[in-house]
């Protein structure tokens, strides 16, 4: 009796890990969005700009990870009035909020490649 209510408390603060973890997983799901995240971290850019700051990213995948991290208040879109009207976009401070988040990965990734390659 004592362990199925063990096992049950356990496996509800699993759970209260996991929802939160799945959420953030799938609005940052992908291979481009935390690199589009990490090039508009550092200020405003034009749709060019962040293809060029990203190597291999195709400009129809582009546009489609910028509409869903907009969606997900983590940029903005930000049309001006000009002729032909250019079009920035800009982090969030929602979207800076992933700074921390970012960063750790950075220091794991060195840490992995030191482990992996040895650089």
């Amino acid at each position: 009796m004592e362990m199925a209510k063990a096992a049950e408390i356990e496996q509800k603060a699993c759970q209260e890990i996991m929802l939160p973890i799945t959420d953030a997983l799938e609005i940052l799901k992908g291979k481009w969005k935390l690199p589009i995240i990490v090039s508009l971290s550092f200020g405003s850019k034009r749709f060019r700009e962040i293809s060029r700051e990203i190597p291999g990213i195709t400009d129809k995948v582009l546009s489609k990870e910028l509409k869903e991290l907009e969606t997900n208040c983590l940029i903005t879109r930000t049309v001006h009035d000009t002729f032909p009207p250019t079009v920035a976009y800009e982090i969030t401070e929602h979207g800076l909020s992933l700074e921390k988040v970012i960063m750790s990965l950075k220091d794991w990734g060195v840490e992995h490649r030191k482990k992996i390659i040895g650089t």
